[in-house]
């Protein structure tokens, strides 16, 4: 397994640190650093980790997704609640 990715990994980390210590525009540089180093290393990674990701990924999403649809049926529900009385 190539490890070449951890290079813009810790790219990533280090100028994302940096980012919430520098004041004022230097955070925005460091900030655009650090989304480019993570989009880089997602790319070099191997495919067993990208897949891993899209895994997680998705197991997250449905998991927020359940959550939200349980607070519009109870914003709904106390809606019609309101509208009876």
């Amino acid at each position: 397994m190539n490890l070449i990715f951890l290079i813009p990994l810790a790219t990533c980390f280090l100028t994302g640190y940096l980012c919430q210590k520098c004041p004022g525009e230097i955070a925005y540089l460091t900030a655009v650093i650090a989304i480019v180093s993570l989009i880089l290393s997602l790319i070099l990674a191997p495919w067993q980790l990208q897949l891993l990701i899209i895994l997680l990924v998705f197991s997250t999403t449905r998991k927020l997704l359940r959550q939200n649809e349980y607070r519009l049926r109870l914003m709904d529900r106390q809606k019609q609640g309101d509208r009876n009385m």
